[in-house]
């Protein structure tokens, strides 16, 4: 009944999120993502790709590929089943360790749930409220945070499969703490057989946990200190003491150390993610900026408003800027260790927040987003632990009313808050209005608007986001690839082009668009040409960038031939595409020997769209000079003037090639 309740309560909590779009980076890691087309290639992303490292969340996306395309609602259904599993898990932990591991646990596991209220009735309060929690929404609504949740579910299981391998032995002598008999000569007893029995049943869960954790391994990096922790647990609530832990499970921890082999080699590409101390961030001001994002952490998991989808990448400078934070953060890790020796059961609470939240506070720097939401998905269940249990000892069972409570409470703002995930739009203007000073919302809530066609508001929001960071490459890129389309505006555009440049040189886009808007100034030529040819020296199958070339090469003299291949090149790339075919047909109308090639190149451009007028005119205009395609000429003209019936040259086009045709017909006559 409990595993029905806590999977109810995620479904309706997030049912509503199934509708969401994709956003931010969805469209790297799953909409232009090539590696997950196909299942053979999904467990090899490349190292610079949203899941370089990643190998297990980048195949999850390739299975939700292969059965649904890009059908959001099948990624969505994919977070909130892992995210219910999860929660399922870590009923189950708890529940476990309130029971005192059925007799195996010490006697400190069952202290935390006092007098009266039932183990599996705590358990359940700390995953319900866990599961509906508005402080998951990140790692559940907001698709590409799936690696937090599905790392999170294996970190759990990584831990329950060792809470089981150690229930399963606890019918053996050595864990009641008496001697094992020396049976070596004697015919195997029954008891014998149980013991081996359970020694094998021990030895396949933590087997089951090594695999786990190596799963979490190849999904997020956040699964380093897995092994920690439940060296930790085992100390708090199995073993007694360190010593004794490794004592009598050496080879498990082994094992499970094995992972960190494999993290090692999958890490080595995260400076291509903009993670890392290489990034432009001190090691300093990063653990500076940590103190505040930690304090904010456990003040949203206690009062989860206002939640910001992005914090932006403000890193603080100076210690007097977040002494307060600081203070509290140095007392609540002061007690954790204090905890630790004199009261472990707490202590490894704290030790269970702090730890998981270690590596991306301190150890390795994410310089584009100091601050995630994300990051509390395991961290929070710590926290809501001990508010659960806290409350129960203080008030006993009246609190199971307040547990109900605040889990509809929590549900509810959790519905609220998928409502801003439902569309990029929605998502960026929530997180702009909450955080004005970040440039980076700005600049996508400029990205959404302009992708819904307005223009002026998208423009605004740019110019925005340059006046809190002068250069933002891609809020400069964004705003002059609007200003290249106003030729009052060409000098902006190109300023800001160049700008962009300047910052991300290997951004074929901006070489292209710069170069498409210097090739209307005539003395600047020789640089369009430099960022055309850039543009497809950087992405080699960029069409436009070639068609842009061959655009102003046919207009060099002695360059046609060169133009002419740039436009056999546009054409191999996109065959289908018709004006492609009618360039080509121009450039070659302009050499008499190809005239017949001219033709073939029109035709095609006619076939695929019949209602290109030019080229019916220059078709025509080809054919009226080829003794007896006359007719053909006329035909092509008269579908030019019928496309366009105020086209002044195709009517004097037909009206010349109708008079040229009588006037031969009477000669004949």
């Amino acid at each position: 009944m409990a595993s029905g309740i806590i999977v109810l309560a995620a479904v309706a909590a997030y049912a509503n999120s199934f509708s969401g779009s994709f956003i931010f980076d969805d469209q790297s890691a799953i909409m232009d993502s090539a590696s997950i087309r196909h299942l053979g290639s999904a467990l090899l992303p490349p190292p610079d790709a949203t899941t370089g490292g990643r190998p297990l969340l980048n195949f999850t996306f390739a299975l939700n590929y292969a059965f649904g395309g890009m059908d959001v609602w099948g990624y969505h259904a994919f977070n909130l089943l892992i995210h219910a599993l999860a929660g399922l898990t870590l009923f189950g932990i708890v529940r476990r360790t309130l029971e005192g591991g059925r007799g195996t646990l010490t006697p400190q596991a069952t202290q935390m749930r006092g007098e009266g209220t039932p183990p599996t009735v705590l358990a359940l309060a700390v995953a319900a409220i866990w599961v509906v929690h508005p402080l998951q929404t990140e790692a559940v609504t907001y698709i590409s945070q799936r690696a937090e949740s599905l790392m999170g579910l294996f970190y759990l299981l990584t831990l329950y499969c060792f809470i089981r391998g150690v229930e399963s032995r606890g019918q053996r002598p050595e864990a009641r703490g008496q001697k094992p008999e020396d049976r070596s000569d004697k015919p195997e007893t029954e008891e014998q057989k149980s013991e081996g029995k359970i020694r094998k049943q021990t030895g396949i869960w933590h087997l089951a946990s090594v695999f786990f954790c190596f799963l979490g391994a190849l999904s997020k990096e956040i699964i380093v200190t897995a092994p920690v922790i439940i060296l930790l647990y085992d100390r708090t609530f199995v073993a007694g003491s360190f010593r004794e832990a490794w004592r009598q499970r050496w080879r498990y921890y082994l094992g499970l150390a094995g992972t960190w082999l494999l993290l090692a080699d999958l890490m080595t590409g995260l400076n291509q993610r903009a993670v890392g101390f290489d990034e432009g961030t001190t090691w300093l001001t990063y653990v500076l900026t940590s103190c505040r994002s930690v304090v904010l952490y456990l003040k949203l998991s206690v009062w989860p408003q206002p939640l910001v989808f992005d914090y932006g990448n403000d890193v603080v400078q100076h210690a007097s800027e977040i002494l307060p934070y600081a203070l509290v953060l140095a007392a609540m890790l002061a007690g954790t260790a204090l905890a630790l020796w004199r009261w472990p059961v707490v202590g490894f609470a704290g030790a269970w927040l702090f730890l998981i939240l270690a590596p991306t506070t301190s150890i390795v720097p994410i310089a584009g987003q100091p601050m995630a939401e994300h990051r509390m998905y395991l961290p929070l269940a710590a926290v809501i632990g001990w508010v659960v249990l806290g409350l129960n000892q203080w008030i006993g069972r009246r609190s199971l009313i307040l547990f109900a409570a605040m889990a509809v409470g929590l549900g509810w703002l959790t519905v609220q808050r998928n409502k801003d995930y439902q569309s990029r739009l929605a998502i960026w203007s929530d997180t702009a209005a909450k955080q004005p000073g970040n440039a980076r919302a700005h600049n996508d809530l400029g990205f959404a608007l302009l992708s819904l066609g307005q223009v002026p508001e998208a423009t605004a929001e740019f110019q925005t986001a340059l006046r809190i960071e002068p250069d933002y490459a891609d809020a400069h890129y964004n705003l002059g690839r609007i200003l290249a389309k106003i030729p009052d505006r060409w000098p902006e555009a190109i300023s800001h082009l160049e700008a962009a440049l300047q910052d991300q040189p290997a951004n074929a886009e901006a070489h292209n668009i710069l170069g498409s808007v210097l090739m209307n100034f005539p003395d600047r030529l020789p640089e369009a040409i430099f960022h055309l040819r850039e543009a497809f020296r950087i992405k080699p199958d960029y069409a436009e960038a070639h068609n842009n070339l061959a655009i102003i090469l046919a207009g060099m003299p002695g360059r046609l031939p060169e133009a002419i291949s740039e436009y056999q090149t546009v054409l191999r790339i996109n065959p289908g595409v018709a004006m492609a075919h009618y360039n080509l047909a121009t450039a070659l109308s302009q050499t008499p020997e190809r005239l017949p090639e001219a033709i073939a190149e029109y035709e095609a451009a006619l076939r695929i769209d019949p209602g290109l007028a030019q080229a019916h005119s220059n078709l025509g205009i080809i054919l009226a000079n080829i003794p007896g395609r006359l007719p053909e000429a006329i035909k092509h003209f008269a579908a030019a003037l019928q496309i366009e019936p105020d086209s002044a040259s195709a009517r004097e086009n037909l009206r010349l090639a109708r008079q040229v045709l009588e006037e031969s017909h009477a000669t004949q006559h």
